[in-house]
């Protein structure tokens, strides 16, 4: 398998730390509830074989993304590209953004088919990737790809008309996506941490609404977080995309000193034959 270095905002870096760190989010929304996963690790071929055993077509895969600068290194990409998924390890600086940010929102309350996004908030511990992977495939085009019989779409079917309380429920009571994700957190490049062990890396999803806005999703905030708009040709890794999410992102951490700003990046795309 092809080394997956860590992307990094600068051009000169160490790539000696190991790409697939395990996914995680301590912080939970709801402090009442203790499920907790193993984390995943962020590999497509840890990642890949979970959506396509929940029901998600093998003609769609997640890739990883080696540069979002690099125009070279980004047509190797395959596109469209329907959602993007950012792994980073969580700052002082991103705490306090996040809480400042979510301050004066209220919580999302939204549900039923009027919805721009499916959002679900995060209630396991230790399981934001498999919320990263729920959002990019439950949003935009990727949902066509769902086998109609599937885990997965019946998954999305009973979800749509839940509030968030009863949708973070419906993941925690769901068997079929537990044993699943069990199955993919033995699997990958680095050891499976213990259960109960808390891990301080973080993800977000980045997926095209049924609107045309980019959306950031992410479990543990009080809803999902509109970006701003796209133009109709634009997927979630062309410019305006990128300049709404990820180097956002990597623009405030600099500027707050954040320090290491590692991250990767995995897309979902096109199958490479």
């Amino acid at each position: 398998m092809a080394e997956h270095a860590k992307l990094d905002a600068h051009p000169a870096r160490d790539g000696s730390k190991d790409a697939h760190a395990k996914l995680d989010s301590s912080n939970t929304t709801t402090t009442q509830r203790v499920k907790r996963f193993i984390p995943l690790e962020n590999n497509p071929e840890v990642l890949n074989p979970l959506v396509h055993k929940l029901g998600l077509s093998t003609s769609l895969q997640f890739h990883d993304v080696f540069s979002i600068d690099d125009p070279e290194l980004l047509s190797f990409t395959p596109r469209p590209a329907h959602a993007l998924l950012m792994c980073f390890p969580v700052s002082k600086a991103y705490e306090s953004y996040r809480e400042e940010e979510d301050k004066p929102k209220p919580e999302y309350e939204g549900s039923g088919d009027g919805e721009q996004v499916v959002w679900f908030r995060q209630t396991i511990r230790n399981a934001c990737g498999l919320y990263g992977l729920l959002h990019g495939v439950c949003n935009g085009q990727a949902r066509e790809y769902i086998a109609p019989s599937s885990d997965l779409a019946q998954l999305i079917k009973s979800a749509i008309p839940l509030k968030p309380d009863l949708r973070a429920d419906l993941l925690e009571e769901s068997d079929s996506l537990e044993a699943a994700h069990a199955l993919a957190a033995q699997q990958g490049d680095t050891t499976a941490p213990q259960l109960e062990d808390e891990v301080d890396i973080h993800f977000v999803t980045f997926v095209k609404s049924a609107d045309g806005h980019l959306y950031e999703m992410d479990g543990t905030r009080k809803g999902p977080l509109d970006r701003g708009a796209l133009e109709a040709d634009d997927d979630v890794l062309s410019e305006k995309a990128l300049d709404l999410g990820p180097r956002r992102f990597l623009k405030r951490e600099a500027e707050a000193g954040g320090g290491d700003l590692r991250f990767s990046l995995l897309v979902l795309g096109p199958a490479m034959n």
